[in-house]
């Protein structure tokens, strides 16, 4: 670890937030090694509800202070190879996921104390010693449970269910049905960023189908020792249908739509993946020309709206239409006394 960085690690070991901070970095790691190319900026802010500028500096950190090869491509980020752990049948992403979990039953009564104290230093002497400071820095205490870090929990939870292919016990509060709370079991097939939570896309026991759970309402999780198979022909492409966002498509026809961004909107625009099929091209005024091929679905139609006059849509016709009369009817409701 560079001198900098070190120094960094030693006048933060006791500040909560860079405790939290050292326990947010460890995660991204988590997470880019186990799922490469998943992960892009965007989603790492959304998840972890911090700013991006934050987030630049958390890579900073792993790229020069843990000397990881951190790389990104249109996917997301990756690195080009993770460190080998002597002595130990785990990959790297299973040991630093054990890690973590062993560090958080700290927390838990009726654990011993000793013989976690032990395993620790065991799991911690197989890292590269760029890690040492930051992963001693999990067994500062934690400040009170969080909105934040009740998700965390279930995120982690969830994470290692789909890496270990185990099945979960879920409390689940339903949007519908008046918040209707329901125990079932799922198997996790994928997690995915959305705004600012997290879906589960697993298939449910109870309903005997494969169903989205939003990660928020999941009030309580068991996992069981019971193991699953993601079925082979399983795709979650196909899945979402070529949805935009979290909205599955039904019947709509998958469409092309041509958007024209002004300057300052485009370039906002033009940074981020939204969807696959998407297509970019910067006009010599500053403006964006927008082209993408999904489904029109009101979620889709939200996003186009969120834009306001900054956007034109071009192609299709129907949706120019829709997008002007929901624009009047805002117009028109917010001029009544």
């Amino acid at each position: 670890m560079c001198a900098q960085d070190q120094e960094w690690f030693e006048d933060s070991l006791t500040k909560p937030e860079e405790i939290k901070r050292t326990a947010r970095i460890l995660d991204i790691v988590l997470l880019i090694a186990t799922f490469p190319r998943t992960y892009q900026r965007k989603h790492l802010v959304e998840r972890f509800e911090v700013s991006s500028r934050m987030i630049d500096k958390d890579l900073q950190i792993i790229r020069h202070g843990l000397r990881l090869p951190l790389m990104r491509d249109q996917s997301g980020y990756y690195f080009e190879r993770t460190p080998d752990l002597p002595m130990l049948k785990l990959g790297f992403t299973e040991a630093l996921a054990l890690l973590i979990a062993v560090q958080s039953a700290k927390g838990v009564s009726g654990l011993g104390g000793t013989e976690l104290a032990s395993a620790i230093a065991r799991l911690e002497s197989l890292f590269p010693d760029e890690y040492t400071t930051m992963l001693r820095q999990l067994a500062k205490p934690a400040p009170l449970e969080s909105h934040y870090q009740r998700r965390q929990k279930i995120l982690t939870l969830l994470t290692r269910a789909q890496i270990e292919k185990r099945k979960l016990r879920i409390v689940y509060e339903t949007a519908s049905r008046h918040g209707e709370i329901s125990e079932r079991v799922v198997r996790p097939y994928a997690l995915v960023p959305y705004v600012r939570s997290w879906q589960l896309i697993a298939y449910c026991e109870k309903r005997q189908d494969v169903l989205m759970f939003k990660v928020d309402r999941i009030l309580d999780a068991v996992m069981l020792d019971v193991f699953y198979e993601i079925p082979a022909d399983f795709d979650l492409d196909r899945y979402m249908g070529g949805a935009w966002g979290m909205m599955r498509a039904g019947e709509e026809a998958i469409e092309e739509v041509v958007l024209l961004f002004d300057p300052d909107a485009g370039r906002w625009v033009a940074e981020e993946q939204w969807h696959k099929s998407q297509q970019v091209e910067h006009l010599e005024n500053g403006s964006v020309l927008f082209k993408v091929r999904i489904p029109i679905t009101p979620e889709f139609i939200n996003w186009v709206m969120y834009y306001g006059a900054k956007v034109k849509v071009l192609r299709p016709p129907h949706l120019r239409k829709r997008i002007v009369e929901e624009h009047q009817r805002a117009a028109q409701r917010n001029q009544e006394e």
